[in-house]
């Protein structure tokens, strides 16, 4: 069956302007443009467009999304089993934030007692989930399966204070490799700082810091193109930068 523009859009649930944006990209071009200007869609094209739309909300950017139909080996089968395994590990995540506030409620109400540790469990679950689905591949080759299932038990085991503390922590750090990369000098006071604090917020999960699992982390960081994006929001170049102030800070 063919599409225009206008019936693929109502079809699928977005918009005409999405649809040429897509094709002005190279992301998912017509099956065929009519002598009168019009797109036409067909099979192919809205299987792509349910790949893309899969991708979209799972969170991956067009780039992405681009590179990952752009594989000569890419098999739709395969995309879709993870796409569901992720939606459904999404659900599991929900669900449990879900039942936390329904106890929350319950315990305001006088009907049920929840531990400190029982109100922030949801909260824990969706840090140690998101953390396993971006890294998990990657920092289970690099330190292997027992020393991650070793951090995740110790999240796991945070109190409330304690991750309250890990969230204030974060901030800070951030907010210091930000104003210590505009300065530009990892040499700096203020590069220093930012080092020290990185290295309290990795021992919020680590078993037991060292100076070479420091500076290999932050190596990590500019090897992987995933962990690079995460600090390139700080700003552009951060995760070079970062990995250079450490590398003195632990000299």
């Amino acid at each position: 069956m063919e599409y225009t523009i206008n019936q693929l859009a109502k079809l699928a649930g977005v918009s005409t302007r999405t649809l040429r944006y897509y094709d002005q990209c190279g992301l998912l071009p017509p099956k065929a443009v009519r002598s009168s200007g019009y797109r036409i869609y067909g099979q192919a094209q809205v299987d792509r467009l349910q790949q893309i739309l899969f991708y979209r909300e799972l969170g991956m950017g067009l780039t992405e999304i681009g590179r990952s139909l752009a594989e000569k080996d890419f098999d739709r089968q395969a995309a879709l089993q993870n796409h569901l395994a992720a939606l459904l590990e999404k659900r599991q995540r929900l669900d449990s934030l879900i039942d936390n506030v329904k106890r929350s409620i319950q315990t305001m109400k006088g009907e049920i007692k929840m531990t400190d540790e029982e109100k922030f469990e949801g909260f824990k679950q969706k840090l140690l989930a998101d953390n396993e689905r971006n890294f998990g591949d990657e920092i289970r080759r690099k330190y292997g399966n027992e020393a991650i299932d070793r951090s995740n038990a110790k999240l796991r085991r945070m109190t409330e204070e304690r991750y309250a503390e890990l969230e204030k922590l974060t901030q800070e750090m951030n907010d210091t490799w930000k104003a210590a990369f505009e300065q530009g000098d990892p040499h700096s006071q203020l590069a220093q700082k930012a080092c020290e604090l990185h290295k309290q917020w990795l021992s919020f999960s680590w078993a037991a810091y060292s100076k070479e699992a420091h500076i290999g982390v932050t190596q990590m960081y500019v090897e992987d193109p995933r962990f690079t994006a995460y600090y390139d929001r700080i700003a552009p170049g951060c995760a070079k930068f970062l990995r250079a102030a450490v590398q003195i800070f632990c000299s």
